[in-house]
């Protein structure tokens, strides 16, 4: 398992991955977002390949704005992680989260965090299964004006 900084002639293959976890995106408007973030140095994203075959990846940023449960200012922030399936409960996505929060300490991040949907179980196993705690539950509305 090799975990490496992503560049911007991986956005083809974190893009890829990326529809997994967001099926409601396109993979080319996510290329296009992640270059935009990389050239921006907005966020780090993560690749792990196992035999050269893209698994999994990791997106994480630097919150400057109120991080639920935080006291301090940048907060690192994972955005997203993802392992296909036949990978997972290998250590891949804890691996890939380890390279997000060494990559916060280094931008000065004391504190990192995340979000998960209320109904996302495995996500909200791998959450606390990481040393994560649960800072809050909320429930959003929106209404058209």
């Amino acid at each position: 398992m090799d975990i490496t900084m992503a560049g911007l002639g991986d956005v083809n293959s974190l893009a890829k991955l990326a529809v997994l976890l967001w099926p409601e995106h396109q993979a080319e408007a996510l290329e296009q977002e992640f270059a935009l973030l990389m050239a921006e140095n907005k966020s780090a994203f993560f690749l792990v390949r196992e035999c050269e075959l893209p698994i999994g990846f990791a997106q994480c940023a630097l919150r400057h704005d109120y991080v639920e449960g935080t006291n301090s200012c940048p907060v690192g922030y994972l955005e997203g992680i993802y392992v296909l399936e036949e990978y997972r409960r290998e250590g891949v996505a804890a691996g890939l989260l380890s390279a997000c929060e060494n990559w916060a300490r280094q931008q000065g991040c004391r504190e990192f965090a995340s979000d998960c949907e209320l109904h996302n179980e495995l996500s909200l196993r791998f959450h606390l299964g990481t040393g994560f705690e649960e800072a809050n539950r909320i429930i959003c509305f929106t209404k058209k004006l």
